[in-house]
């Protein structure tokens, strides 16, 4: 009797355990504590030193080189795979080593290094990997050196991020916390892809896409409050004095400013469903606060028709794009060309990275534009510097040119997230 008892309760025992594994199993995993709150005390988040590295030699990279052969560029120059680096969006340049940093839209910031100074980066691995960034595509560096990273709705600060990559847990200085870029009931999965840069009078820059096609009448002041669909400027390390620049923007995902005469330059992507030809694509060229550049009520130099607003009375404050690009190529990433390894006529040029059209009938851009300027600054020509992304006899992409960069010794970089990797062009006569 007692063996039958004492049988019962360890199958009772056993059900209850089993009842109780089977609801935590059926409970969601609660999400990791963010490491954030530690690492701005400098304290351990991470026990684990090792940080995986991307292979940078094999199949992937030699298919890559033998996609670049496809490129064609002016005589005596020359491009090569300089890094494989997935999902490879836009650059900053490190000012005192021979590195830089990529950010994605995804989860990922790389650190990208050439560690011999031979013009191929031997190492590539993920940036502060103890952090949970979210579409961390804006990278850029004040003056004295600290790494900014844009999330889609974050900012973040990283002291002397050059020096102290090498492990997962790094120094950081939260410039705007979590949801509080944009209000969170206006996150979109669409143009959440931030860019920045430092301007001459030491301020953070960021572009901030709309998330609609077109918005509609009722977003509007909250927008233009907010700086959605415009460039808002802040302080780079606490976002404090943080005001709406720019407005009348549908989508920038480019800024640089002109370092000869500190003009703010962006490019804006086009409404679309409209056609294959209209609106034209934008380079934008801003010189004071407040100006406002057209959109929803005209883009490139055509009307919108959604919601009406080309019924409207034309805005008359309107600045005009600078330059006027083919419609859907999606002028993203640009760099005025501070170098001197290439040609003279390249000094002081713009170039911009167009990552090519998705909803166009005949596929256009996937290449690399140069604009020159003249003598008063203004835009003189543009045409294409680099070009064979996109294959022409099947209309397909072997790579989507997002972004360039000038690196010290004069090279030009091109990054590419369709292939996951960064181009270097050098010159040599």
């Amino acid at each position: 009797m007692k063996t039958t008892a004492r049988t019962a309760c360890q199958l009772a025992a056993t059900l209850v355990c089993l009842a109780l594994s089977v609801a935590r199993a059926q409970q969601p995993t609660p999400a990791p504590a963010e490491n954030i709150d530690k690492l701005k005390q400098f304290k351990v988040a991470t026990t684990d030193l090792n940080i995986p590295v991307v292979a940078q030699e094999g199949r992937n990279a030699d298919a890559i080189k033998a996609n670049l052969k496809r490129v064609k560029l002016p005589p005596g120059f020359k491009i090569e795979l300089f890094a494989v680096v997935p999902d490879a969006r836009h650059m900053a340049v490190a000012p005192s080593t021979n590195m830089l940093f990529v950010g994605t839209r995804k989860t990922t910031v790389w650190a990208v290094t050439d560690r011999n100074s031979d013009g191929v980066a031997d190492e590539v691995k993920s940036f502060a990997p103890s952090l949970k960034f979210v579409n961390p595509n804006g990278v850029c560096w004040t003056k004295d050196g600290f790494l900014v990273v844009v999330e889609h709705n974050r900012v973040l600060n990283f002291p002397a991020a050059e020096f102290f990559y090498e492990g997962p847990d790094v120094a950081v200085i939260p410039v705007v916390n979590r949801g509080e870029l944009i209000p969170p009931e206006e996150e979109s999965f669409n143009h959440g892809a931030r860019t920045c840069r430092i301007g001459p009078d030491g301020m953070l820059y960021i572009t901030l896409g709309q998330p609609f096609n077109v918005p509609a009448r009722e977003k509007l002041a909250l927008y233009n409050k907010v700086g959605i669909g415009g460039i808002v400027r802040m302080n780079a390390f606490d976002g404090s004095k943080r005001e709406v620049y720019a407005t009348g923007v549908r989508n920038s995902v480019g800024l640089e400013f002109n370092p000869k005469d500190g003009s703010l330059w962006f490019t804006d992507n086009q409404t679309d469903g409209m056609g294959d030809d209209i609106p034209a694509g934008e380079i934008n060229r801003a010189t004071k606060p407040g100006q406002f550049f057209g959109y929803p009520w005209r883009q490139g130099k055509t009307r919108i028709t959604e919601f009406g607003y080309d019924k409207d009375p034309l805005p008359a404050n309107i600045t005009d794009p600078v330059v006027y690009m083919d419609a859907h190529a999606a002028d993203l990433g640009l760099a005025f060309y501070t170098g001197k390894a290439f040609p003279a006529k390249y000094q002081g040029a713009l170039f911009s990275a167009q990552h090519g059209s998705w909803n166009r009938t005949k596929p256009i851009g996937a290449r690399v534009m140069v604009t020159y300027l003249k003598a008063d600054g203004l835009p003189d020509k543009t045409e294409v510097f680099a070009d064979g992304w996109l294959d022409s006899e099947t209309g397909t992409y072997r790579g989507r040119p997002v972004d360039v960069a000038v690196m010290k010794d004069g090279s030009l970089l091109v990054s590419d997230d369709f292939a996951g990797a960064i181009y270097r062009i050098t010159y040599a006569p």
